[in-house]
């Protein structure tokens, strides 16, 4: 495994706890574990990405095991359908949940190894330091330091990204799994803030270069009765600072329910030659 170096694009090397390319552009390992390759001249604002507040509440939220039916629908597709891979990347991988989880499948089957990519620095020092055999660093998914043609499996949760770049990663017959907001994902809670609230879109499960080998939608509906993880799960959705402080108190002590909705494809690299 190597990088690509986010300042001249070349092939970086380890070389002690350093990655360094051919042009001495050097990116020191953190003591937890990641290495930054988000240059400052890159960055569209000082801290982007999601918060320390934000990754904790999600972290919180996602390890008392709410979203874990996604998870294993996740997994159980990626054996399904790239089940001998053994180069991993998780494309917007936050504080490393569903990364974790699939490489524990993948690690019992055969070696692998799982790279994690995210633009939040404070969600991929929790990572790194929290799964230390995984692989993780801070880098845009518009422009990833991972060399082409590399990635056997890629997994993109939600995050956004650049279908070229999407299509120079992936080696030959490489498999993508993502996952997007199905049309009534948390629609209980925007009934609660909207006179006229809309439904997500419907994916059409088209991604330029791939071709779609599976699609479907898993609904559940979530009950939450805890105070703590309801403001652990507000704290984390998109729609945390519409709701007023009554209405939040509301939720704390009459409990939350709300639909939680997926739209999960499976797609495969079509033949560059």
């Amino acid at each position: 495994m190597y990088y690509l170096c986010p300042l001249c694009t070349a092939p970086m090397g380890l070389i002690g706890r350093s990655w360094v390319c051919p042009q001495q552009h050097q990116f020191d390992i953190a003591k937890e574990g990641y290495v930054n390759l988000l240059p400052v001249q890159k960055k569209n604002s000082k801290d982007p990405g999601d918060n320390k507040e934000m990754m904790v509440a999600r972290r919180e939220f996602l390890n008392a095991g709410y979203y874990q039916a996604l998870s294993d629908r996740v997994n159980q597709l990626a054996v399904e359908y790239a089940g001998a891979a053994t180069r991993l990347l998780d494309i917007g991988c936050g504080e490393g949940y569903y990364s974790h989880r699939l490489f524990e499948v993948f690690e019992q089957r055969h070696a692998c190894r799982l790279q994690g990519i995210d633009i939040s620095k404070s969600a991929i020092r929790f990572a790194a330091k929290r799964y230390p055999l995984l692989h993780f660093c801070v880098a845009s998914a518009y422009e990833m330091p991972i060399a082409s043609e590399s990635i056997e499996l890629a997994l993109r949760i939600y995050a956004p990204s650049k279908r070229e770049e999407l299509q120079r990663i992936m080696a030959k017959e490489g498999i993508l799994i993502t996952v997007a907001p199905g049309p009534r994902h948390h629609f209980a809670l925007k009934q609660k803030i909207y006179a006229n609230p809309r439904l997500h879109p419907e994916s059409e499960a088209v991604i330029d270069g791939f071709d779609c080998l599976h699609h479907e939608r898993l609904t559940y509906q979530l009950e939450l009765t805890d105070s703590q993880h309801i403001a652990h799960f507000l704290a984390m959705t998109p729609y945390a600072w519409k709701f007023t402080a009554e209405q939040k108190a509301n939720f704390m002590s009459q409990g939350l329910s709300c639909e939680l909705d997926f739209q999960i494809e499976v797609h495969r690299i079509r033949d560059k030659s």
